[in-house]
């Protein structure tokens, strides 16, 4: 069984229903939240290896909670992958710029998300400094 814990933040219940059971089904300890004030709750019960944020939520904007997320010390490790169905040109920037360390558009590719979650995680896992004598 994979470790990993994921939040889905999103406001779309048939979105995170569908994202959750594919990444269920691969092994991830999955959660959801649906707007920024559930999502700080969950986090402060357990911060997530990955974030899935949509951007569009209501609120607090999935752009401003990757701003705060990636100025605490305690979050700023996780990794934040931006979901959107409004890809413009210029959203992926703004995203990164917000913090995001990926960008991936609506409707999500279920044979694929899997994978993808996947490669986000070996590559984190893979730019961590290694400790001498482990």
């Amino acid at each position: 069984m994979n470790s990993k814990h994921i939040l889905i933040i999103d406001d779309n219940d048939m979105n995170v229903r569908l994202i959750s059971f594919v990444l269920t089904s691969e092994g991830y300890q999955v959660h959801s939240a649906g707007d920024a004030t559930a999502a700080m709750a969950a986090i402060a019960r357990q911060v997530p290896d990955l974030i899935l944020m949509d951007l569009q939520l209501p609120g607090l904007s999935g752009l401003e909670l990757t701003r705060r997320l990636k100025a605490d010390p305690k979050t700023r490790g996780a990794l934040i992958i931006a979901i959107t169905a409004y890809a413009m040109i210029g959203d992926e920037s703004k995203a990164r710029a917000a913090g995001c360390d990926g960008y991936l558009t609506k409707p999500i590719d279920t044979s694929t998300i899997g994978g993808v979650i996947g490669s986000y995680l070996s590559k984190a896992a893979s730019d961590q400094p290694s400790i001498a004598g482990t």
